[in-house]
């Protein structure tokens, strides 16, 4: 891995925390139980896709933890699954799939996988998949939007390397 990538991944991870801390419980977060949008909490885990996928499972796993700091344990966990489909996008990035294909594929299994880690915490199936699965994809693909438009001007300046077709 280059360095550049190792800054880089720092630089998203160290975003990953900070928008838990300072965005959580405020105006800029959206919570309904078990349902929850933090503005562009995704951000930087959709970016880091596009360094490798140890950057990714980093950043994810970065911000599960700010958000078990910050908010709930619930919360908490459905962060951490960004570490998988995180990933996973990643991987796909490495094999040359361009980048916006990659963020619209991982937002049905972002959403099934935040659903299915709530099922544990005693919340029902529609709550599960209705209202965290259907609200998780839609969150998503709000911030796989911003993501888009940082991508473009990060690949610009070189901070990243498009994929074909980006």
């Amino acid at each position: 891995m280059k360095t550049r990538d190792i800054v880089v991944g720092g630089l998203l991870a160290a975003i990953a925390i900070m928008i838990p801390l300072l965005f959580a419980n405020t105006p800029l977060m959206v919570h309904i139980p078990p349902f929850s949008a933090t503005i562009a909490s995704h951000v930087p885990i959709l970016l880091s896709m596009a360094i490798s996928p140890a950057v990714a499972v980093f950043t994810g796993v970065v911000s599960g933890i700010g958000f078990f700091v910050r908010t709930s344990p619930i919360i908490g966990a459905r962060a951490l699954m960004h570490a998988v489909f995180g990933g996973l996008g990643a991987y796909a990035y490495s094999k040359k799939i361009p980048f916006y294909i990659i963020l619209l594929l991982t937002a049905p299994l972002h959403g099934l996988l935040e659903a299915l880690v709530v099922l544990p915490f005693g919340f029902d199936l529609n709550q599960a998949f209705i209202v965290v699965g259907a609200g998780t994809v839609l969150h998503h693909l709000v911030d796989a939007a911003i993501t888009l438009v940082l991508y473009k001007v990060l690949v610009k300046l070189s901070f990243l390397r498009a994929s074909r077709l980006a």
